[in-house]
C-alpha cells in the first residue's frame, strides 16, 4: 500500500514540479530579482501534498487530472507565498525552510514580502486562465480560492495565530479554529476545487467535505507532533519553532500521547468518509495513514 502511495506521489510531484518550473519568467531585466525570489521558494521542493490532493480527488471522481494541472499549481503558489510570509521576522522569524535559508535571509525582508505578494496574485492569474471549464465554474473556483486564501480563511488564521502567541488557554475550540483556518482551509479548497471541476454530485460532495475537514486536522496535528519530536535535518526546517514562539498546539495544550490519539482519530474519520467513493479514492484513504507516520 505505502509503496503505491509513494510512487503515486512521486509521479504527481514530478508533473507539478515540471509545470511550476515553466511558469514564472520575465523578459524585463529590472524585474529579474523579484522572479528569482519567487522561484527560489516555489521551486525549493516540498511534498506538494495540496496540489496532489486536488489531482487525486479529480481521479476519485473519474476525471483526467492533467488538464487541471495549472489549478493545482495555483494552490502551490498560495502555499509557497504563505510560507515566505510565515517565516518573516514579524511572524515566526525562521531562517530555515525545506532545508534552505528562508527567502528573507537570502533576498531581504522587502523582496521576500514582494515575492509572497507576487506568488499570491499570480495564483489568481493561473486560476483565471482555465480553458477547460465554463465561465460559471471558473467564477465558482475563484470564489472558493479567494475565500480560502483571504481574511475569512488563511489570512484570518494567521492573524489569530499572531494574537494567540503566549496564550495557551485558547482551548480546543480555539485551537481547532486556528488550525482549520491557517492550515485546513487550503486542504478544503483543494478538494472543493476538484469537486467543482469534477462535477461531484451532492452525495460525493458530502463525503469529500467530511474528508477535507478530517485530513486537514490530521495534517495539522501531525505537524504539531513533528515540531515537538522531529529531526531538523529530515524536516528541513527548525524543530521546536512552536515552543520558541510560545504557540498553542495540540502537543502544548494536551500532551504528546493525546495529540497522537487525536491524529489517529482524525485519520480514521478521513478514511471512513471516502469509503463510499470506492477504489478510485484509494489515494485519499492511504494519504490519511501516511500522514500519521510522515517524518517531514
Amino acid at each position: 500500500m505505502m509503496k503505491d502511495l509513494n510512487e503515486y506521489m512521486r509521479e504527481k510531484k514530478g508533473l507539478i514540479d515540471h509545470r511550476l518550473a515553466e511558469l514564472l519568467h520575465t523578459e524585463i531585466a529590472q524585474f529579474s530579482r523579484l522572479y528569482e525570489a519567487m522561484n527560489y521558494s516555489l521551486l525549493a521542493g516540498g511534498k506538494r501534498i495540496r496540489p496532489i490532493l486536488l489531482l487525486a480527488t479529480l481521479e476519485a471522481l473519474g476525471k483526467d487530472p492533467v488538464p487541471y494541472l495549472d489549478m493545482a499549481c495555483a494552490l502551490e503558489c498560495v502555499h509557497s507565498y504563505s510560507l515566505i510570509h510565515d517565516d518573516l521576522p514579524a511572524m515566526d522569524n525562521d531562517d530555515l525552510r525545506r532545508g534552505k535559508a528562508t527567502n528573507h535571509v537570502v533576498y531581504g525582508e522587502g523582496m521576500a514580502i514582494l515575492a509572497g505578494d507576487g506568488l499570491l496574485t499570480f495564483a489568481f492569474e493561473l486560476m483565471a486562465r482555465q480553458t477547460q471549464l465554463d465561465p460559471a465554474k471558473i467564477a465558482q473556483c475563484i470564489a472558493v480560492f479567494a475565500r480560502a486564501a483571504g481574511p475569512a480563511g488563511m489570512v484570518g488564521g494567521q492573524a489569530f495565530d499572531l494574537l494567540s502567541e503566549g496564550n495557551r488557554e485558547i482551548g480546543l475550540d480555539g485551537l481547532k479554529l486556528l488550525h482549520r483556518m491557517k492550515t485546513g482551509v487550503i486542504f478544503q479548497a483543494a478538494i472543493d476545487l476538484a469537486a467543482i471541476a469534477g462535477d461531484a454530485v451532492p452525495a460525493q460532495r458530502q463525503c469529500l467535505d467530511t474528508y477535507a475537514r478530517q485530513i486537514g486536522l490530521t495534517f495539522q496535528i501531525t505537524d504539531d507532533i513533528l515540531d515537538f519530536t522531529g529531526d531538523e535535518a529530515v524536516m528541513g526546517k527548525p524543530a521546536g519553532s512552536d515552543a520558541k514562539n510560545n504557540k498553542a498546539t495540540y502537543v502544548t495544550i494536551f500532551s504528546l500521547d493525546e495529540a497522537r490519539r487525536m491524529a489517529k482519530e482524525a485519520a480514521d474519520a478521513a478514511c471512513a468518509a471516502v469509503l463510499p467513493l470506492g477504489e478510485p479514492a484509494w489515494f485519499l484513504r492511504d494519504l490519511a495513514s501516511y500522514l500519521l507516520v510522515r517524518a517531514n
